[in-house]
């Protein structure tokens, strides 16, 4: 049980020595990896090819827009609720693989029955299911990630698994144009059996309850006594803590990712809007600049390991905004967008591949690790829903050539908000380390 002060507030004291001659366990990462694989696999499928399907039945764009965006509402509410249910349980199968294999094949289902719904709000009805299913297991599969390394790897653990989601594009795409033309019904069917194909391989090879992070709890209950601490005052103890490195972190998180969000979402409008491209050339704004994440996420991730994760963050997001710089002082120039997309795609890889493992290592125990990937989660979905609604409704109010102005603006607020991050592990997350074998990862 973590310390309490006499209110029930978590006290973060304790030795902040850490040990660094501990083994970055890759064969764990990667399969962990293929499990956000598998269920990114699914989601990115679902965001793609679902608003057709609804598009069948409504020609409301904004009706089509709020169904795909409840996944964001039910998962504020749902993943940190999970994680935090997954962190106190115990059990012959581990913590987080119950949850995963109950819900895995029920989403699966429902996911397949999108494209066969005989009525509107049948369809509807399942689309809320699937999500609220999906939502369910997904910040537990990535509290995984956390779960089998120790605490000075976790940035390239988190890395491979965010490299992992970034391939999900292509599968959807090629799924997209090879299957879903002749059969659509086919292509969700491939997308279920794929997850399901990963997370068995995941399962079967994992045995979460014999692993040594899995032991290392059970051994920590044993000396300690279960975690007692209440769902709620997990966020209370944040708000109140002195140290508000948690609270910085959580912010920074949903003003960074907010501008991101708001490239992806607003670059194929200014691509037509500002730079005069077809809908075709300027959807194809945003390929390089995923590449471009892909090829530099997990070297930042090992320098982050190394150098510290606060470091690369704060150089990554000054790199982001250095990106939009270039394409709002040159926003005339095709050529001059995409450089200055490159480089800010690069530059907030830098901020993802740290983002997750802040929050993981500023946990005040290593057995809440699941309720902080929700939280996470929740700061993420705040981002990616108010950071292309605030970007677009400046736009609204000046013009298009001002967007990436404004994104350089954003970024610099994000920065800010990291000063405020004053540590990069908690004492007692440190202090719990006795329970897990330097260097063992199984």
């Amino acid at each position: 049980m973590c310390p309490t002060a006499d209110n029930g507030v978590i006290v973060t004291s304790a030795p902040t020595e850490r040990s660094t001659n501990r083994r970055f366990q890759l064969r764990l990462a990667l399969l962990v990896a293929l499990g956000v694989f598998a269920q990114e696999s699914v989601w990115n499928f679902h965001d793609s090819q679902t608003p057709v399907t609804l598009a069948g039945y409504t020609t409301s764009v904004a009706l089509i827009g709020l169904i795909m965006g409840l996944d964001n509402i039910i998962g504020i509410f749902v993943q940190p609720l999970m994680g935090f249910f997954s962190d106190r349980t115990r059990g012959r199968w581990g913590r987080r693989t119950p949850f995963i294999l109950i819900g895995a094949p029920i989403a699966a289902l429902l996911f397949v029955l999108i494209p066969l719904a005989p009525t509107f709000p049948v369809l509807i009805a399942v689309i809320v299911l699937f999500s609220l299913t999906a939502n369910s297991f997904k910040p537990i599969t990535e509290a995984l990630i956390a779960d089998q390394q120790v605490p000075e790897h976790r940035s390239k653990a988190n890395a491979v698994g965010r490299f992992a989601s970034g391939l999900t594009i292509i599968v959807s795409a090629l799924l997209s144009l090879f299957v879903v033309d002749e059969s659509v019904e086919l292509a969700y069917a491939i997308s279920a059996i794929v997850m399901l194909a990963c997370f068995a391989i995941l399962l079967i090879s994992l045995r979460e309850s014999r692993t040594a992070a899995y032991r290392a709890v059970v051994d920590e209950d044993k000396e300690l006594g279960r975690e007692t601490t209440g769902f709620f005052a997990v966020f209370k103890d944040i708000f109140t803590d002195r140290d508000r490195s948690r609270l910085f972190m959580i912010l920074a998180i949903v003003v960074t990712w907010g501008a991101w969000a708001a490239v992806r979402a607003l670059l194929t409008l200014y691509g037509v809007e500002q730079l005069g491209l077809s809908r075709g050339d300027a959807g194809g704004l945003t390929l390089p600049a995923s590449v471009a994440f892909l090829l530099v996420i997990i070297p930042l991730a090992i320098l982050s390991d190394r150098f510290g994760r606060r470091r690369v963050m704060r150089i990554g997001i000054v790199v982001f905004a250095l990106g939009a710089l270039v394409a709002f002082i040159f926003n005339t120039s095709t050529v001059a967008t995409l450089v200055g997309i490159l480089i800010a795609a690069a530059g907030f890889a830098g901020f993802a591949a740290n983002a997750t493992v802040m929050l993981w290592n500023l946990a005040p125990s290593q057995r809440l690790i699941g309720v902080y990937t929700g939280i996470f989660a929740v700061s993420q979905a705040i981002g990616s829903s108010a950071g292309p609604a605030a970007m677009g409704g400046l736009v609204d109010l000046t013009d298009w050539r001002f967007l990436m102005l404004f994104l350089v603006g954003a970024s610099i607020v994000g920065l800010l908000l990291t000063f405020g991050v004053r540590r990069e592990y908690a004492p007692t997350q440190l202090a719990e380390e006795k329970f897990t074998g330097a260097g063992s990862g199984e």
